[in-house]
């Protein structure tokens, strides 16, 4: 089963799928915000499309840890996906993720007109990919047999 994750922003809702094994985060697309419901319904139709069995959403929290306005919308909009879909929607650090999204289509010489484009569907992939690497390391490293 895979796991999908949304970067949610005003107008637009990046998208990322990883792979079946849950290894890897890849690109899926950029959903253009019409209006809640028609938004929910994209979403619902991918779900079901890729058999995702978990969405991660972006939380976009203050340096502070706090919630602050973006914030507060991201929870309301994963409040609302926990209302019609049946799988766990997990809030999620994002870390910078937009910022690091750029760097990363800068790094792979991506134009600067098609950044644009794209910079949502890759801001959810490294959102995914850092809850993936998470759940490697939890497997890796029994917490309770670590020391520091």
């Amino acid at each position: 089963m895979r796991l999908m994750a949304l970067d949610i922003g005003d107008r637009r809702i990046g998208v990322a799928l990883s792979d079946p094994g849950q290894t890897l985060a890849r690109t899926l697309q950029v959903i253009r915000r019409r209006s809640l419901n028609a938004d929910m319904s994209v979403i619902v139709a991918l779900v079901t499309e890729h058999e995702v069995e978990k969405i991660i959403v972006g939380h976009p929290l203050q340096l502070d840890g706090t919630s602050g306005e973006q914030a507060c919308s991201v929870e309301a909009f994963a409040a609302e996906l926990r209302e019609v879909l049946a799988i766990p929607v997990i809030l999620w650090d994002e870390g910078f993720s937009t910022i690091r999204a750029r760097q990363l289509m800068i790094e792979a010489g991506t134009k600067r007109k098609d950044r644009k484009s794209r910079i949502d569907a890759v801001a959810a992939a490294v959102i995914l990919q850092d809850y993936l690497d998470s759940l490697k390391l939890e497997r890796a490293i029994p917490w309770e047999e670590t020391t520091l």
